[in-house]
């Protein structure tokens, strides 16, 4: 493990993404300045939790890195973890399912996912997007103001995947509750004892695994629509899942579609709010402009700051030279800012082509499964939003998550003309 120190900013440390925009960026910028690969110290893992100090991680911040280590999965590893804390094998899995894995194991577990989207269910779930949107937002259009994130950009996806994996509407909100804590562990708003959170982790993954396991048991031997029935009556030999595979995957699809998902369309609002030249360039064509607008949001938002990965032998990224052993974070927020492939990167242009964004990740085995789900509800929702409540925007600044790993959104206030 390298032991080199920098005195750069640190993007690890959670609360370096709370400042103010111009603040993250102007770090961003110096981080890309100084080489595009920086090592940084880990925070300091409290005596009370039960997991190792870590050393530190290779940063990325250069657009050309990623996609270099991203197409070389055999030396940049993710079986280790994705996120830069160390965990034990079993945690990693638990939580992390097949994005935890290297091939075969990955490919095995992927490809029998991937068997459930067939035809017929892609279909259904277009249907699922189109109704729930307009579900979501009848809901609200009699009140004029919200909570922009909690009661249409969070509700949306995680209808979609509670649906798709058939858990019953009465437990929306215990999953949003588990899913918060999940991802938001670093911040005080979901586990106020900082001092706890393995305990918080293991508490709330226990809890969403229990309801799979309940969903699960129920749909055997029965012929539902919803991808648990398929999973668990398909006849698939050797490959069938354990039950542990699907708690794992369930745990991945909850947290990895509802909270992505979610703050793209929030950071989306943002951006729209902020820049109504572009939404008018939105509005005044809406099917035409979607699919460009669409990668800009999932650009700019960057829903996940980071993936890491570990090297499995010396190399060498952008001139540097890393150990094997060594962490190494793909920061693809920063990428996504890279001025030597985005011009103007932190303009939101609706129209921008080319958009070689990384916000699904890069290419490779591990480039995001839900990435057509994603796109899919990010444009039917603001269709619907500009068709039935064209005036809404958000009010005031985002209340951001405290974590480096999630680019979130937590609250975001927003009014409109109420419709009875």
């Amino acid at each position: 493990m390298s032991d080199v120190t920098t005195e750069l900013p640190n993007p690890i440390v959670p609360e370096f993404w709370v400042r103010s925009s111009d603040a993250v960026e102007r770090d961003l910028t110096a981080l890309r300045d100084a080489g595009g690969v920086t090592f940084h110290p880990e925070p300091e893992v409290p005596l009370e939790i039960p997991l190792p100090q870590g050393v530190g991680s290779w940063v990325l911040t250069n657009h050309a890195d990623i996609l270099h280590v991203s197409k070389h999965p055999e030396i940049f590893s993710s079986a280790d973890g994705v996120t830069i804390a160390d965990t034990p094998p079993e945690f990693r899995e638990f939580f992390g399912s097949m994005i935890a894995m290297d091939d075969p194991r990955h490919a095995r577990l992927r490809r029998i996912v991937s068997a459930g989207f067939t035809p017929r269910m892609l279909g259904r779930l277009e249907e699922s997007v189109q109704a729930t949107a307009t579900e979501i937002i009848e809901e609200i259009r009699p009140k004029g103001a919200v909570d922009f994130v909690v009661d249409v950009a969070a509700a949306l996806p995680l209808r979609i995947v509670c649906n798709l994996m058939g858990v019953p509407a009465s437990e929306y909100q215990f999953v949003f509750d588990q899913t918060n804590v999940i991802l938001g562990v670093a911040d005080p708003e979901y586990v106020p004892d900082n001092n706890d959170i393995v305990t918080a982790l293991l508490t709330a993954g226990g809890k969403l695994a229990d309801l799979m396991a309940e969903v699960a048991e129920s749909k055997k031997g029965e012929s539902g629509e919803d991808l648990t029935s398929k999973l668990v009556n398909a006849d698939l030999g050797d490959h069938q899942l354990t039950p542990a595979d699907l708690a794992s995957f369930f745990i991945l699809l909850v947290v990895a579609g509802n909270e992505t998902t979610r703050n793209a369309i929030s950071w989306g609002l943002t951006y729209l709010t902020e820049n109504p030249d572009q939404r008018k360039i939105w509005t005044d064509d809406f099917e035409g402009v979607a699919p460009s607008a669409v990668e800009e949001i999932v650009r700019l938002a960057s829903p996940v700051t980071y993936m890491r990965r570990t090297a499995t032998a010396d190399t060498e990224i952008g001139g540097q030279v890393i150990a094997a052993g060594d962490k190494v974070a793909m920061f693809y927020l920063a990428a996504n800012r890279d001025p030597k492939v985005f011009t103007d990167p932190l303009q939101f242009d609706v129209l921008r082509d080319p958009n070689p964004h990384v916000g699904f990740g890069g290419p490779g085995p591990h480039y995001c499964l839900g990435a057509h789900l994603a796109r899919r509800e990010t444009t039917v929702l603001f269709r619907e939003l500009f068709r039935r409540i064209p005036d809404i925007e958000s009010t005031g600044p985002p209340d951001l998550l405290q974590s480096s790993f999630i680019h979130g959104i937590k609250h975001l206030p927003a009014s409109f003309t109420a419709v009875s």
